[in-house]
């Protein structure tokens, strides 16, 4: 059989854990699916994957294959699509990740302009509050916030963040506005574990930082809410400046304690590095890089 066939019969039985649902991906007969499997397992000379009446598993050397051929199989895509010339127009399925809140604000109107115009591009934007693994989640582009780690990955700086503590006017007129990130211990404070998992807040450099441990009267896990929370005056939360630009501004939230703010957050743009460039990602890149490096609330 030919190997690219085996090799994709391999990842959809791989990605899906079962020969069935591989089947229907492919739409192919699951005799077919288990041919092919097999035909790959006996030209490799290794057992790629553990099978049972119940289930599907790779063995250590399916799972470091089925890494590889991801990167060939992908590799194959790219070298077609140079082939067809740099000049054609993108096609094909996009997929992006970039934090919730940011990629509401940032990178759907990227996205929203990017299929406008070139209509034969297809974006699945997965916004979480997690780190996304591109590669285990076929993730094209990502966006990141804070430093990286060492990785294969091409990284293009594109801006930074700051973490910002806040709290309304209202909230500050009652209370008292705080002078040392210690008085935070006599005030009302709201933690958003999108930002903050932890309830002890790290201030000033970080060779000499001052830390507080803290004791929330409000947790909640969408950043929305702590913004929520703080303009009607419940107390004091810490979040990342690009979340609340509008409410800056417009005079709802107040930043307090700037001079003990941690350093800035670089933000980047990553996608996966590769001998051939597809020209859906990299003129995809090129907007988003050119938006976010532009974007008064990023610099």
């Amino acid at each position: 059989m030919d190997q690219i066939h085996l090799m994709n019969v391999y990842v959809a039985v791989g990605e899906e854990e079962s020969f069935a649902a591989a089947a229907r991906r492919l739409d192919l007969s699951p005799a077919a699916v288990t041919r092919a499997v097999s035909a790959l397992e006996e030209r490799l000379g290794v057992k790629l994957l553990v099978r049972t009446t119940r289930y599907v598993r790779m063995t250590e050397a399916g799972r470091r294959y089925l890494d590889d051929t991801r990167n060939i199989l992908a590799s194959i895509e790219e070298a077609n699509e140079a082939a067809a010339g740099i000049n054609a127009a993108p096609r094909g399925n996009l997929t992006v990740t970039a934090p919730v809140l940011f990629g509401k604000l940032f990178v759907t109107p990227s996205i929203v302009q990017f299929l406008k115009q070139y209509p034969e591009v297809e974006v699945s934007a997965l916004f979480l509050d997690r780190l996304v693994n591109m590669m285990d989640e076929g993730v094209d582009v990502a966006v990141r916030i804070g430093h990286l780690p060492d990785s294969s990955l091409k990284a293009l700086r594109v801006g930074q963040v700051r973490r910002i503590l806040c709290a309304s006017p209202e909230y500050l007129a009652q209370h008292g506005t705080p002078q040392h990130p210690a008085d935070l211990l006599r005030h009302t404070v709201i933690a958003a574990s999108g930002v903050s998992p932890r309830v002890e807040w790290k201030f000033g450099a970080v060779d000499d930082p001052t830390m507080v441990r803290m004791k929330p009267r409000l947790t909640v896990t969408s950043n929305d809410a702590a913004i929520e929370a703080a303009t009607a005056g419940l107390g004091i939360c810490r979040l990342l400046s690009y979340q609340i630009p509008r409410e800056l501004d417009s005079g709802q939230l107040q930043a307090i304690l700037s001079d003990y703010e941690e350093s800035p957050w670089p933000v980047h743009v990553l996608h996966r590095e590769s001998k051939y460039g597809s020209s859906k990602v990299r003129m995809f890149i090129d907007l988003l890089v050119q938006q976010l490096r532009s974007h008064p609330h990023l610099n």
